[in-house]
């Protein structure tokens, strides 16, 4: 029985609607979260230290060459299944963010410049990479952050997401098809609180976290915001009525959120920053890493 088996058989088995089940069901999203453990725990991944790159390959750069900080890393084999997750099933996962650069960039709807992951298959011969040179004098932005940071091994367990609105039952600002489905749900807090006592917060800090949705963070708008205003000022006409206009966009941001997940996010090593790696499912599916728009927010 898979989780979301398990959650609409409890909630039918309490008494509660089938068809409001299913609805809230349908926003229900399980992500694997990572963090350092217990010395007892499986190792999965690693932050920080030196990449295992394909036997020749060069540290992932930028388009001028500059090389990008490595994150993280992830063996997709010893990660726990979260349902609606579709990771690679074996290899590896990599990520690499400059942080500062990426902050700057204004382009959603590309590739970024600043951002990369990278798929190692199962069987690839690979090597523990050697730092870029110059590493040591590479810093960022005013705060003396060194290019290396230390490693730290990662442990992975499975967390359900909910969307904000959803949990805090608040969807003045989410499009109408949001505030339907809000409005739909007359067993809401019964069915918040059943996910509670399935899933129980393990109360431990997660480093990285792949799936679910993607947190709001600090004052700027976020990713989904950023995609859909980017997305509709080449095909909206701006004479259109400003409500129209946020009517619009509200639609194209809840697509998606329905769409589009975050494939990894993570607290950069500095305090201001926080990274948001975001692909579709279907590119995910078909392991199509190049597909991938990386936003990171600015935390204050």
């Amino acid at each position: 029985m898979n989780r979301y088996e398990q959650f609409r058989r409890a909630a039918v088995d309490r008494g509660l609607p089938e068809d409001e089940v299913d609805k809230f069901a349908d926003q229900l999203r399980f992500a694997v979260w990572l963090g350092t453990g217990s010395p007892d725990d499986e190792v999965v991944g690693q932050s920080g230290g030196l990449p295992r790159l394909p036997v020749g390959t060069e540290w992932p750069g930028t388009g001028n060459g500059s090389p990008l900080p490595f994150v993280a890393s992830v063996d997709c084999a010893l990660l726990p299944r979260a349902e609606g997750l579709p990771l690679p099933e074996d290899g590896s996962l990599l990520f690499f963010l400059n942080h500062d650069d990426d902050m700057e960039a204004e382009a959603p709807l590309e590739e970024p410049d600043h951002a990369r992951v990278v798929h190692v298959p199962a069987g690839t011969e690979t090597e523990e990479a050697s730092p870029p040179e110059g590493h040591a004098t590479r810093t960022f932005f005013h705060e003396n952050i060194p290019f290396l940071i230390p490693e730290h091994r990662l442990s992975a367990w499975v967390r359900p997401v909910l969307p904000d609105w959803l949990e805090e039952q608040d969807a003045e600002f989410a499009s109408d098809a949001v505030k339907q489905l809000l409005d739909d749900l007359k067993h809401v807090e019964e069915l918040l609180n059943l996910v509670d006592e399935l899933w129980p917060d393990p109360n431990r800090g997660a480093a990285l976290r792949l799936g679910g949705y993607c947190r709001e963070i600090g004052g700027q708008d976020p990713p989904y915001t950023q995609m859909a205003s980017a997305a509709l000022s080449a095909t909206v006409d701006p004479d259109l009525p400003r409500a129209e206009r946020t009517r619009l966009r509200r639609e194209e941001e809840h697509r998606l959120n329905t769409e589009w997940l975050p494939l990894a996010q993570f607290h950069t090593t500095s305090e201001f920053y926080y990274g948001c790696f975001l692909i579709s499912t279907d590119d995910l599916a078909a392991r199509r890493f190049d597909q991938m728009r990386s936003f990171t927010m600015f935390t204050e």
